[in-house]
């Protein structure tokens, strides 16, 4: 297994299939689109885990600035092929992100999870990851939630 940093939109795109293990209604036209959004921001990049040619494991995360914390850098969209979840996949992009925020300087390392997700929940324990405090949303267009 080996991760590569994806360098770009047309990158990006090669790899939705993996995304929608997580988001079965992810339209190549709706992945394109938001990415238009995420990456003029500089700020927004994404790992694989290849094993040979076939993407096992995909992330996205953001680096940025909040006055609470300084510098973070978030995991977004943790996805592991369901073939392949307890196989390390998860802990290697945990561990590849992890010495990105050491060398982008960040204070520290955040995520989003449903309350419901109590197995990722262990493994994010297990990271050293603590719920902190509650994440609000209030939806405003229900039918655009994936």
């Amino acid at each position: 297994m080996i991760i590569k940093e994806l360098k770009n939109k047309e990158e990006m795109l090669q790899y939705l299939y993996i995304l929608q293990d997580l988001y079965p209604t992810l339209t190549l036209e709706d992945y394109s689109h938001d990415l238009d959004e995420m990456l003029p921001n500089n700020r927004y990049g994404q790992i694989v885990v290849l094993d040979g040619e076939n993407c096992i494991g995909l992330t996205g995360y953001w680096i940025g600035t909040k006055l609470w914390c300084g510098k973070y850098l978030e995991i977004d969209n943790l996805v592991v092929s369901v073939k392949n979840r307890s196989k390390g996949v998860g802990k290697l992009m945990f561990d590849y992100l992890a010495i990105k925020s050491k060398d982008e300087n960040c204070v520290m390392m955040s995520l989003d999870s449903y309350t419901s997700n109590f197995k990722a929940h262990k493994f994010f324990y297990n990271e050293g990851f603590a719920p902190r405090g509650f994440h609000f949303i209030n939806i405003l267009k229900e039918e655009s939630i994936r």
